[in-house]
């Protein structure tokens, strides 16, 4: 947790409020059995209701007091905590973003979900009540130990001995949970794991009915994190009755020697109850402190987690040229581009090279996994290429900013993601700036104005999460409206159009030429129909480049093209 230190940076005077504000209310506490000692001894014992009332009004004024000061304390406690818990989150989440697709998919998408919610809740919890006892809890123990030896040097030996027995448990049992606390914090994305999973894809689930072995399984990683805590708690459980045997073993001999000292004059009742008191208030504060760890304990493990998302370097270094879509320079190029996925047991893409200027396009095809989408992965820089250099406005993509590389590119990916929110809101993460009468182009040249047009509301008709109340053609269409609300130089379509029919199709096609005649347009598809009238057309075969040229050229000289065309066309429509 000290490596987090940082999120308290312009919360200082609140780290030391809170802990001098709960030593105070220490101060307080410790201060009482004194007075009833006092009580005892001289108002008791002379029979002066004065004195008892007096001393009496005392205890009720620092009673008082000593609320308002732990209320105060509470909330500084608080304050910082809830400061620390967003400010930890809010970078937590900054730096996520700033990583690759290779880096989110080698932590995981499940458990980085766990750190930056449940982990993160753990730490601001320890914090919480780390600044609220770490020294109070201390204090008191140590100062009744102290008050103990005043009243006797015996007596304070003997509450001494008993701290020592329950602090000694206490860092034992810390030393082996934080262990186990990890183990719990993994079992936990294990289980969310599944749980994403099983949401997302509950359609498949259902369809292929494996809901049985699903259950089974999540069953099976809910037992593992069930068995985890069950048997930690069963070992934090051993530290509170452990505390009470040593605490209560030195009040036990106090008493003993207590009630000799008392028969032969050398320690009146006053100082006896006092040290009575003293014992329970060291029992309660080391009970206190036990629980403090096992929650450090917690947060220490989580802090751990944490810190291994923020000590993941990204992989792939920001640049720092402004991109733009130079005059004379193709829009995009591809020169002698190989790429490998991290892990990957060979080259998804081999020596592709193709040069698309503005206002062209250039259709990408090949049969299942010949690198199509990765191709458009490429342009938007999702991965840096194993070999040679994809360029965009003559300018090496790793030369450029991601965000003004984002800013000339725009991509429509197969799977349409919405958001929750708006159409006018999905649209405008596209176009941030757009008007109402861009976004209703837009969704003209996207064929989605007759789905808009037809929700209650148009344009502030609900969107609900990922889009749920839409179909998948919709959201397709809807997913291309945003991107053409970008007025991009660079459109990317990769399979953008697979959940459309035929004439909408041909119909968004068309619309595009018309309305973005200026952009350089990439139109990835397994369909022959959507590529043929692209300037150029790309050839995939298992990652090589097999053949680039216009249809007739491939017709005559590409095979792969050719057999792509005779499973999908006529003869004369290949012809034609």
């Amino acid at each position: 947790m000290f490596k987090l230190r940082r999120y308290l940076r312009g919360h200082y005077a609140q780290c030391v409020l809170a802990p001098l504000f709960k030593m105070l209310e220490a101060l307080l506490q410790l201060l009482v059995p004194l007075v009833m000692a006092q009580v005892i001894d001289v108002g008791i014992a002379r029979r002066d209701a004065a004195f008892v009332l007096a001393h009496g009004a005392l205890l009720v004024g620092m009673g008082v007091f000593a609320w308002a000061i732990s209320v105060t304390a509470q909330y500084f406690c608080s304050k910082l905590a809830a400061a620390f818990g967003t400010a930890l989150r809010d970078d937590l989440f900054r730096h996520v973003l700033s990583l690759s697709r290779a880096d989110v998919e080698r932590l995981g998408r499940a458990t980085l979900v766990t750190r930056i919610t449940n982990d993160s809740q753990q730490v601001q919890d320890g914090l919480n009540m780390f600044f609220r006892l770490i020294l109070r809890s201390p204090f008191v123990t140590f100062g009744t130990v102290v008050a103990a030896f005043l009243v006797d040097g015996v007596e304070g030996a003997a509450l001494l001995v008993a701290v020592i027995a329950s602090f000694a448990v206490v860092m034992g049992f810390m030393r082996v949970t934080t262990r186990r606390y990890r183990e719990i914090q993994r079992g936990l994305d294990e289980v969310l794991l599944r749980t994403t999973e099983n949401l997302e894809g509950v359609r498949v689930l259902r369809a292929f009915r494996r809901e049985a072995s699903e259950r089974e399984a999540f069953a099976g990683a809910a037992r593992t994190v069930r068995d985890r805590q069950v048997s930690t708690g069963d070992l934090s459980g051993l530290v509170n009755p452990l505390t009470y045997a040593a605490i209560n073993c030195g009040l036990i001999a106090l008493l003993w020697l207590g009630g000799a000292q008392v028969n032969v004059g050398h320690l009146t009742q006053g100082q006896l109850v006092a040290l009575v008191s003293y014992v329970s208030q060291a029992l309660v504060e080391l009970l206190k402190l036990t629980n403090l760890i096992v929650l450090l304990s917690k947060a220490s493990a989580c802090a751990r987690r944490v810190n291994e998302v923020f000590e993941t370097v990204p992989s792939m270094s920001d640049g720092t040229r402004e991109a733009s879509l130079a005059p004379g320079e193709p829009a995009v190029a591809f020169d002698d581009v190989s790429f490998t996925y991290p892990g990957g047991a060979g080259r998804a893409l081999s020596h592709v090279s193709f040069s698309l200027p503005r206002g062209a396009t250039l259709g990408v095809i090949g049969g299942t996994g010949s690198g199509k989408s990765t191709l458009a992965s490429l342009v938007m820089r999702f991965y840096d290429v194993t070999e040679g250099a994809v360029r965009v406005g003559g300018a090496d993509v790793r030369e450029l900013t991601r965000a003004s590389l984002r800013r000339v590119v725009a991509i429509v990916e197969q799977g349409a993601t919405l958001f929750s929110g708006t159409i006018a809101s999905n649209l405008r993460w596209g176009g941030p700036g757009a008007g109402e009468k861009d976004l209703w182009s837009a969704l003209g040249t996207a064929q989605a104005a007759g789905v808009v047009s037809g929700k209650d509301g148009e344009l502030e008709a609900e969107v609900e999460q990922f889009g749920r109340n839409f179909s998948g053609g919709q959201r397709q269409r809807l997913a291309v409206a945003r991107a053409l609300a970008r007025r991009s130089g660079v459109l990317v379509l990769d399979d953008a159009s697979s959940a459309l029919d035929f004439a909408t199709d041909a119909a968004l096609r068309r619309a595009i030429a018309r309305d973005r005649a200026d952009a350089a347009v990439i139109t990835i598809s397994q369909r022959v129909a959507a590529v043929r009238q692209a300037d150029q057309i790309l050839v995939l075969d298992g990652g090589r480049q097999v053949g680039l040229g216009t249809h007739e050229e491939l017709l005559a000289s590409c095979p792969v093209y050719r057999e792509i065309c005779d499973s999908q066309l006529s003869a004369e429509e290949v012809v034609r």
